[in-house]
Parts: structure tokens; sequence; C-alpha cells
């Protein structure tokens, strides 16, 4: 059974929990005395102990200091953030708008020399055009009932921010299925120019477009979410409600392996051409 990509976040949380765990036996504690040492309800020990529960940084400055171990607080709480941080609800990350959340991933692909990107669904953000992007994010906005639907000024930002791909120094490997040139967004038009520019775009010199043809017999690695693999020691999975961020080096190699063997279920270079052409007829 697949696991599920928010496994890192727990895994993470997990380690903080038995880290806790620890430092209260090793202090001689039992459960019911550690939380009178803390002034709270046992039961919230024993949550926070199996994970359930995130501690806040004032539940773990007063769990160290009742175990004598005050000194590890700074290191703990650290910890506790990072595993907080590895879920972000998409409800939080777009309370700004849209335009907001592609402004904030600028620095970060500054800083990037390898992008790996593979999509089921979607034109990757990188690739897309203006009006498809701004079609997507306005539909992502009125699905999530935001106040401002700000998808036109959000999809002129992604544009920009994928200027990117224009810049020396960095590769960039997307993989789509085949399906995802036939999943229209926005009208006829608008779906006509991004395929059109996808054509322009996989021919850049620092650029790799792979197309997974839907004919494609037994396969040895089924369709997966939405994924970004960053150089090779960061990955972004997308899902519905969340954005999973995974740095657990087994877990990033796992993606890694994936993207490598759908990699080489892709076709390129003309082939992939005649499939974006034959989508654009099918527009009529």
């Amino acid at each position: 059974m697949p696991i599920s990509p928010s496994s890192s976040a727990q895994a993470a949380r997990d380690t903080v929990a038995r880290r806790l765990r620890d430092l209260r036996k090793g202090a001689g504690l039992t459960v019911v005395q550690l939380a009178a040492q803390c002034g709270w309800h046992h039961a919230k020990t024993s949550r926070i102990e199996n994970g359930r529960t995130a501690p806040s940084a004032s539940d773990i400055r007063r769990w160290a200091t009742a175990c004598g171990e005050a000194d590890q607080t700074a290191d703990l709480v650290a910890q506790s953030l990072n595993a907080e941080t590895a879920y972000q609800e998409w409800r939080h990350q777009v309370r700004a708008g849209m335009k907001q959340l592609q402004d904030s991933w600028v620095d970060f692909f500054r800083s990037t020399q390898l992008f790996r990107v593979y999509s089921p669904t979607l034109v990757p953000g990188l690739l897309q055009s203006e009006g498809y992007a701004a079609a997507l994010l306005s539909s992502i906005a009125e699905f999530r009932g935001l106040p401002v639907n700000d998808g036109p000024e959000a999809g002129a930002a992604r544009v920009e921010r994928s200027q990117v791909i224009r810049e020396p120094g960095r590769r960039f490997v997307f993989l789509i299925e085949e399906a995802v040139l036939g999943y229209q967004l926005g009208d006829s038009d608008t779906m006509a120019a991004q395929l059109g520019y996808l054509l322009t775009a996989g021919a850049l010199p620092a650029v790799s477009l792979g197309i997974i043809p839907s004919a494609t017999c037994a396969r040895g690695m089924w369709p997966q979410e939405v994924f970004h693999v960053y150089d090779d020691n960061f990955v972004s999975v997308e899902l519905l409600s969340a954005q999973v961020n995974i740095t657990q080096p087994s877990e990033v190699e796992l993606y890694v392996r994936a993207f490598e063997k759908l990699r080489g279920l892709a076709v390129y270079g003309a082939d992939a051409r005649a499939l974006i052409v034959k989508a654009i007829d099918a527009l009529g």
C-alpha cells in the first residue's frame, strides 16, 4: 500500500515526541508526575508523546525544565517547528492572496540549480502561459472561497517568477502525462496558447520536456501525485488540501527514484512535439 506523502511530517513530529518521552523517562517521572509539574492534565502528556498533539514552545520549555534538561529546549523547539511546517495547508498559505504565494517562491527558485517536476494533471507552473495560469489560479481561489480572487494578478506573478527558466546556470526536467494536454483550463484560445507555449518553452536549452503517452503499455511506474524535486535535498508534493515538504533523505531518494522510472516512460523531442500538436488540432 502506498505511503501517504504526509508521512515525513508525521515522522518528524514522532521524532520530537520520542525525544520528549525519553527525557521524561530519563528523569524518572511518570506521565502523571510530569503533567503535575508542567501544570496540565496527564492526557495532554500522552497526546504529545504519541504524536497526536504538537507541543508549543512553552510546552517544550516546561517539559524540559521539569526533567532537568532545560538546556535542550532550544534544540527541541527548533525541531518541533520544522516538523509542523512540513505539512502546510493551502488555506493558510493563500490567506494573503494567490499572488503573494507566487512571489514567496522567487528567492528559493533562484537558489536552486536542478528542478525536476512531474505532473499527471496540470501543465507545470514554470511552463504555464499567463492565461492558463490565471484561469487555474482563479479557479483555485474560487474553490477555496478566498475573499478576493486575485487569479489574474497571481497568473502574471507566476509567469514573471517563471523567467528563471531563461536564466543561466540551471537545469529543468519536466515530465507530464499526455492527459495533461487535454485537460482544458480557460477557453479554447487560452488552451491553444498554452499548448503553443509548451512547444516554445520545451525547446529552451536548459529545459527537458518529456511526455508519457497515454498508450504506454505495461507501465513500470503508476501515475503519482504532482511533485517537485529541488536539487537533491527537497521535495514538494501537492495535495488537494496541503503542500507536503519532504527533506528526509530516504523519502527524497524515493521520489528521485520514482522520477527516474517515470522519465524512462516518456517521449521527447519530435515525438513529444507531435503529441502537443495533436492536442492543439483536437481543440478544433
